[in-house]
């Protein structure tokens, strides 16, 4: 009989022993879901992908007349995207603090309906903090009918805070397909 109670005392205790480590492990995971809202805020932050919350700073932003920045566009589409997009005006001169409105033009080539998703890159990459966009095709997806051409905007401003070293931001898009791009 004592060899079955050593064996029930060793099992309870194996079993207590996995329960602090699953508690451990249940109470870290709660933790890391809570903490994971305030780091997705900073991670945004830090890559500058907060531009709806940003265009609520324009309001205090005073327009900077001693300098100008020139804002070049380029468009690109995916390997399987059939869209042709390009920007009506290949650069802007900007004094950082204006407001500015320019126009792209994306048209699809197809004969069905293609969902789209245009993607912003900025040159050089610390230009993306400073490029505050108030509105945007960017903002969400973009659905063209069968040989559809649409013109689309981008309203946005440069923050004064931009290094006055930038001289030049390249503003770059590229329009991704979205479900059922592949039905030609």
């Amino acid at each position: 009989m004592s060899d079955i109670s050593n064996r029930n005392e060793r099992l309870k205790f194996r079993n207590r022993v996995l329960f602090k480590r699953l508690l451990v492990v249940v109470v870290s995971m709660a933790g890391f879901s809570y903490a994971l809202v305030p780091i997705y805020r900073t991670i945004c932050n830090v890559a500058g992908l907060n531009d709806v919350d940003r265009a609520n700073v324009v309001g205090n932003i005073s327009v900077d007349k001693d300098r100008t920045v020139r804002i070049e566009f380029d468009s690109n589409t995916a390997a399987k995207l059939p869209w042709k997009f390009r920007p009506l005006q290949r650069y802007v001169d900007v004094h950082p603090g204006e407001i500015r409105k320019v126009f792209y033009e994306i048209e699809n080539i197809t004969d069905h309906d293609v969902r789209g998703q245009a993607i912003p890159s900025y040159g050089p990459n610390y230009a993306q903090r400073y490029f505050l966009k108030l509105q945007c095709f960017c903002f969400t997806q973009q659905t063209l009918k069968g040989h559809e051409k649409r013109r689309v905007a981008i309203v946005f401003v440069i923050d004064p805070k931009l290094p006055r070293a930038a001289k030049i931001i390249t503003l770059s898009y590229t329009f991704f397909g979205v479900d059922g791009i592949s039905k030609n």
